[in-house]
Parts: structure tokens; C-alpha cells; sequence
């Protein structure tokens, strides 16, 4: 009975399940594991920065991104109309987004040289500050130009232990891929997510500097 249900499914069209797509021709059914591995891409952190950066003498928390359920994945999110999400089939970035993001601001603020220290919760750090972030937008949008990445993130820097925001910030970039290749996508990915980290590390240098010279 299943055999004949997937022939019928088949013949109607692909079928996406995990990501993954199998055409189901006749009844030359591929089992899930029997088709190419997905392609894997990442992210390279900023290293770039505005030489008149101050130097600080305090210590940063970058805490695990927030992000919708849709976002928190390894799937690579595409917006082809506003009212519909979907998912690049066999291709993947290489930690889940928020991780991916975490781990990628930690290490643009530690490419500054400008920071005492800088790590994620988990290796205990007695922070003055901690910065908050969530993601709103991690996705390719298509538009007129075509397939434009899009990152937009909402930053909250914390005073510690108060847990007192002292400042936030918003970061929202989009820019034309100019084609369909999913290398151009993700190169334009880097670039996009790139001018946000620098702004969101910029700004939470000066923030906290200003709060300690203030304070």
C-alpha cells in the first residue's frame, strides 16, 4: 500500500521531506539517506573596524541569539512571496543559526583588539556587561532585484549584575545577490551579515565605554 502511495505521489510531483528532495518517478522510490548529502556553508566573522575603536577595560557576555522557530535551523530560509517561508532543499549552513551568529560575534569583537575579554555564558565570565540579540530577519527575500540576503538584528546592551539595559540598537541590511547561484547568495550572505556585526561591535564598544566613563 505504501509502495503504490508513493507512485501516485510520484507521478503528481516532487516530494520535500527534511529538507531534502526526492522525484518520485513511476515507482523508483529513493529512501531518505540514498540521495546527496546536503552542501554546507559558513559564515566568516568581520575583521574590519573603525581604527578609532576605544579600548576597554571590561568584560563582555554575548548571549545565545534569540530567533523564530523558523529561523532556528540549519536551513537556509528563502521568502519567495512576503506570506511564505520555505527552505533551500540540500544545502545547509554548518551550526544552527543562532549558534552560527553567537559564535561569529565573539569572535569579530575578539578580531578588534580592543576588549579585555569577551565569551559565551557557559565559561563563566564575571561580565560588566552582557548583550542581548535577536534575530528577526536571516533570510533570502525576492523581490525585483531577484534574491537579496537580509539581516536584521536587535541589539540590547546589559549593565551587570544589574541586568539594566543601558542601550540597544537595530541593524537591518538587505542586498541583491544578482543571480540564482547559491555561492553568489552566500557570498552576499557574508557581506550582509558582515556591515551588521561591525555595527552592532562598534556600537557596543562605545556604549559601554561611555557608560563607564559616565558612571
Amino acid at each position: 500500500m505504501i509502495a503504490k502511495m508513493a507512485c501516485r505521489l510520484g507521478r503528481a510531483g516532487p516530494l520535500i521531506a527534511f529538507g531534502v528532495v526526492f522525484a518520485l518517478g513511476g515507482c523508483d522510490v529513493k529512501l531518505p539517506g540514498e540521495g546527496p548529502p546536503p552542501r554546507l556553508f559558513t559564515l566568516n566573522p568581520k575583521t574590519t573596524f573603525d581604527p578609532d575603536l576605544p579600548s576597554v577595560n571590561w568584560q563582555l557576555i554575548i548571549e545565545m541569539p534569540t530567533a523564530p522557530a523558523s529561523l532556528d535551523t540549519v536551513r537556509i530560509a528563502v521568502h519567495r512571496t512576503p506570506l511564505e517561508l520555505d527552505y533551500y532543499a540540500q544545502a545547509a549552513w554548518t551550526d544552527r543559526v543562532p549558534s552560527m551568529i553567537q559564535t561569529l560575534l565573539i569572535s569579530s569583537f575578539e578580531n578588534t583588539g580592543k576588549i579585555v575579554s569577551v565569551g559565551r555564558e557557559s565559561v563563566g565570565l564575571r561580565a560588566d556587561f552582557l548583550l542581548k540579540t535577536d534575530i528577526r530577519n536571516f533570510e533570502v527575500e525576492y523581490g525585483a532585484e531577484g534574491p537579496s540576503p537580509r539581516v536584521r538584528i536587535v541589539a540590547k546592551l546589559i549593565k551587570m549584575p544589574e541586568r539594566t539595559i543601558i542601550a540597544d540598537r537595530t541593524c537591518d541590511y538587505k542586498q541583491p545577490a544578482g543571480s540564482d547561484q547559491l555561492e553568489l547568495i552566500v557570498e552576499n550572505y557574508n557581506d550582509v551579515l558582515g556591515r551588521c556585526m561591525r555595527r552592532i561591535v562598534e556600537w557596543t564598544l562605545r556604549a559601554g565605554a561611555a557608560y563607564k566613563v559616565g558612571s
